[in-house]
C-alpha cells in the first residue's frame, strides 16, 4: 500500500485552493460512500440539507445527555451548535466548560470534553472507501471522535467527499487549514495550525458512530 503524501503544518497557511474541494458529490457518489461507510460499521443517513440534519440530530440525542459540540462551521451554520448549547435541552459540555476556571480546572475540562455522552461535529473529508479524516490544532475533539465518547455524530457536507486518503490529506492542507486559520484569527485572535490528524478507517463498535451525509455543501 502506498503511503499517503505527508501534510505538514505551516505557520502561515497559503490561500485555500477551492477546486476541486467545493463541488458537492452526486447522489450516486454519496450512495457509494454511504455503502463503504456502512461496511465499516458506521451508521449512515443521506439527508437533503442542513435543516434535515438539524432535525435528525435532535432525534438522535436523548434529552439531558451531556453533549460536546466541536468547533465546526457546519454545526454553526446549520444551527445545530445553538440547538445543543443554548436550548437547555441538553447538558452542554461547552457551556459548562465556559463557567470553569481554566487556570485551576483545566484537567477537569479536558476530561469532560474527552468523555461526553455524545460528541457532535464534522470532518474535513470522507473518502469513497469509507474513511473519515479530522484535523485539529489543539486535539480537543479527537479523543471523543476516536472512541472515548459512547456516541458520535458527524454532519458532513457533500463537498467533503474525496476519492482517497491522499486527496483527503491534500484537502486538509490546501483547503481547510487556510480557511480555519482565517476563522481562528477572527474568533480567537490567534492563528490556527495543523497539529493533529485523525483518520477513522472503521468503527469497531457497531451503532456508536453516525454519519449524516448531506446532499448540499456546508462548512469547509
Amino acid at each position: 500500500m502506498t503511503a499517503p503524501t505527508p501534510i505538514t503544518a505551516s505557520s502561515t497557511p497559503s490561500t485555500p485552493s477551492p477546486a476541486p474541494f467545493t463541488a458537492p458529490a452526486t447522489d450516486e457518489l454519496l450512495e457509494r460512500v454511504a455503502a463503504a461507510l456502512k461496511e465499516k460499521n458506521f451508521d449512515v443517513e443521506i439527508l437533503d440539507d442542513a435543516a434535515a440534519a438539524r432535525a435528525r440530530v435532535k432525534d438522535l440525542i436523548p434529552e439531558g445527555s451531556a453533549v460536546f459540540t466541536v468547533a465546526s462551521e457546519t454545526l454553526r451554520l446549520s444551527g445545530i451548535e445553538a440547538d445543543i448549547n443554548e436550548s437547555g435541552r441538553y447538558d452542554s459540555v461547552k457551556a459548562r466548560g465556559l463557567t470553569m476556571d481554566r487556570a485551576t480546572q483545566m484537567a477537569e475540562i479536558w476530561r469532560m470534553i474527552a468523555c461526553p455522552d455524545v460528541v457532535v461535529g464534522s470532518v474535513c473529508a470522507v473518502t469513497e472507501t469509507g474513511s473519515l479524516v479530522a484535523a485539529s490544532a489543539s486535539g480537543s475533539q479527537l479523543p471523543a471522535f476516536a472512541g472515548s465518547a459512547p456516541r458520535a455524530i458527524w454532519v458532513v457536507g457533500a463537498q467533503k467527499v474525496v476519492p482517497d486518503l491522499d486527496t483527503a490529506l491534500r484537502r486538509v492542507g490546501e483547503y481547510c487549514v487556510p480557511l480555519e486559520d482565517e476563522r481562528a484569527k477572527k474568533v480567537y485572535g490567534v492563528p490556527s495550525a495543523l497539529n493533529r490528524l485523525l483518520v477513522l478507517n472503521a468503527e469497531p463498535h457497531p451503532g456508536r458512530g453516525t454519519v449524516l451525509l448531506l446532499r448540499e455543501a456546508i462548512g469547509f
